[in-house]
């Protein structure tokens, strides 16, 4: 049921002004900060914490962000009218060189991004320029809302993987055949991640990005979505990022993780309206730790 109605709301949302689409989000995101009140006091308090700001000041920025949170929600149910002729209109790219010249190295790309902006739509900013991308997703609580996003992120040519499946394996054939594979590096990564300052706070950093340049050679390209002021998109492509083998593997890999998370952190102390601050990046004390070696288990090392 909830399958048939996301569908239906993408069917209907495609035949509708884009402009009448950016005010219904407005709306909705608006609703969302009033009622919705666990995530937005969580988010606040949040905030409030990482950028040292009073409660007032928190609160207008909190409001900005879930209204953006409401016009990335209309914009994925929009995502099947996106083609090449018309998202031009809506998403401008700086610095797409980078990625097409780190393609041509013919071992993939690790993207390094973030729930910033619509990240939805960063993975359309390639496609678009027929660029091919894979992705890992989470499933969501409600399988049927999983099912209408990959069906939604289908549309726009994206490669997906979900957790809990085989993707570890599904990855890395991603990237030995040239692809963009792109991680989201702002989720809390339980015991076995590396414990990185995070905007003021420890947090546990998913040391993903790095394992998979290490294992395949792969470059790494920060890349993130910004909304404008004048309703476009503009895409940030950053410079390429190499791991560096020094001989200690661990101690390569977290420094690579650490000189990652700095990079995604100045994108939200730079950009605070644009990220979701009500996620629970900070689940895991530093008193978990596992210490252990961050590898690509060896089921996808050799396979095509």
């Amino acid at each position: 049921m909830v399958y048939k109605l996301l569908m239906l709301m993408s069917w209907i949302t495609c035949r509708m002004p884009y402009s009448f689409l950016m005010k219904a989000g407005k709306g909705l995101g608006i609703l969302y900060y009033r009622f919705i009140k666990k995530q937005r006091n969580l988010a606040i308090k949040q905030m409030m914490e990482s950028l040292k700001i009073e409660r007032p000041e928190a609160e207008r920025l909190i409001r900005e962000s879930f209204i953006n949170m409401g016009k990335n929600f209309m914009e994925v149910l929009y995502m099947p009218a996106l083609n090449k002729k018309n998202f031009h209109k809506h998403i401008q790219i700086e610095h797409l060189e980078r990625m097409q010249n780190a393609l041509k190295e013919k071992h993939g790309v690790v993207v390094l991004t973030g729930h910033v902006g619509n990240w939805e739509w960063l993975s359309a900013a390639f496609t678009m320029n027929d660029l091919p991308v894979s992705a890992i997703a989470k499933q969501q609580p409600n399988m049927d809302y999983t099912n209408a996003l990959n069906d939604l992120r289908a549309t726009i040519n994206v490669e997906i993987f979900s957790r809990g499946t085989s993707e570890l394996l599904s990855a890395a054939k991603a990237l030995k055949k040239g692809r963009i594979l792109g991680f989201l590096a702002d989720q809390d990564a339980g015991p076995g991640g590396a414990f990185i300052d995070f905007l003021g706070k420890t947090a546990s950093t998913p040391m993903g990005a790095a394992v998979f340049a290490r294992k395949f050679n792969s470059p790494i390209i920060p890349a993130f979505i910004l909304r404008q002021p004048d309703g476009h998109h503009k895409v940030l492509v950053g410079e390429v990022l190499r791991y560096e083998d020094t001989g200690d593997a661990d101690k390569d890999l977290f420094d690579l993780t650490y000189k990652m998370t700095k990079i995604l952190e100045k994108v939200i102390i730079d950009n605070p309206t644009q990220w979701l601050w009500f996620q629970k990046r900070w689940n895991t004390p530093p008193e978990q730790q596992v210490h252990k070696h961050h590898t690509v288990k060896a089921e996808v090392q050799d396979n095509e």
